[in-house]
């Protein structure tokens, strides 16, 4: 990444708690319902609603997920889910709502044919850590912090640990879970959590350069290479290496993969159609 760019940050739209920018295929979500930008009911729908609107625009190349604040998110809304306490059910309901909800988020995020960055400056806590590693990838301050702390509160991260256990090292992650402690952005990194560490006041620089040189790819070929990533994951070595054969067959018949192949023989730019 050897230079840095910079999108200007031209707000198009805002409901309160999140508001929204476009610029050059790139989507900016950003969390706005500080101090702990606490993962509601109501920001985990209008979060879910931008990345359904994002899927099908195909104007938009990349999404980004930042926030507001000193905390980039303290997870699930800890006084809307005790609130509920009083319901007939005691709010099993509701929590399984909550829970719900926030697992298809996290499922969206994954399966969304498009990557999806996460811009982390201060903490992510719980299910707000359990964004970051949804996320394809991620780039953090370097004041940032991480944990997963409900074991501290008698609340096992069970659902962040879905996530985490698939971004972090197996023993990292149950480390993050058994003791609910929290930790620096360098080990984030060492842990596997976040990609790339900046000082903050590069951190919207750099994500706009990862997120630019994304764009800049077809969006066919990020969508085959995004949906096969995580298909072989699930998949033992010798079927993992049998689907993706497959995949790069498929991939090589498309009118993008001849172009961009004529245009590296031809030492030219590539012309992408998304076909």
């Amino acid at each position: 990444m050897a230079e840095i760019v910079s999108f200007p940050k031209e707000v198009e739209r805002t409901d309160g708690l999140l508001l929204r920018s476009m610029r050059d295929g790139v989507l900016r979500l950003v969390l706005n319902d500080p101090p702990a930008n606490a993962l509601s009911i109501a920001l985990l729908e209008a979060l879910m609603a931008e990345l359904e609107k994002a899927e099908a625009d195909l104007d938009v190349r990349v999404v980004v997920i930042a926030s507001t604040g000193t905390v980039f998110s303290a997870g699930h809304d800890l006084k809307e889910l005790t609130a509920h306490r009083v319901d007939d059910d005691q709010g099993a309901a509701f929590f399984e709502k909550s829970f719900r909800l926030c697992a298809d988020l996290m499922l969206k995020i994954t399966r969304l044919p498009k990557p999806v960055i996460a811009e982390v400056d201060g903490l992510a806590t719980a299910a707000g850590c359990q964004l970051v590693a949804s996320c394809d990838l991620a780039i953090c301050t370097d004041t940032s912090t991480f944990c997963t702390p409900g074991v501290n509160i008698g609340l096992f991260c069970s659902t962040p640990m879905v996530a985490v256990s698939r971004a972090a090292h197996r023993k990292q992650a149950m480390e993050m879970l058994l003791t609910g402690e929290t930790i620096d952005a360098s080990t984030a990194k060492d842990f596997g959590l976040v990609n790339r560490i900046v000082p903050k006041q590069y951190l919207a620089q750099v994500v706009s350069k990862y997120a630019a040189v994304i764009a800049g790819k077809s969006p066919l070929i990020l969508k085959i290479g995004k949906e096969a990533f995580h298909r072989q994951l699930e998949l033992p070595v010798e079927a993992a290496y049998d689907y993706a054969a497959r995949v790069m067959v498929e991939n090589m018949l498309t009118s993008d993969a001849q172009e961009g192949i004529g245009a590296f023989l031809g030492k030219r730019n590539p012309e992408w159609k998304g076909e």
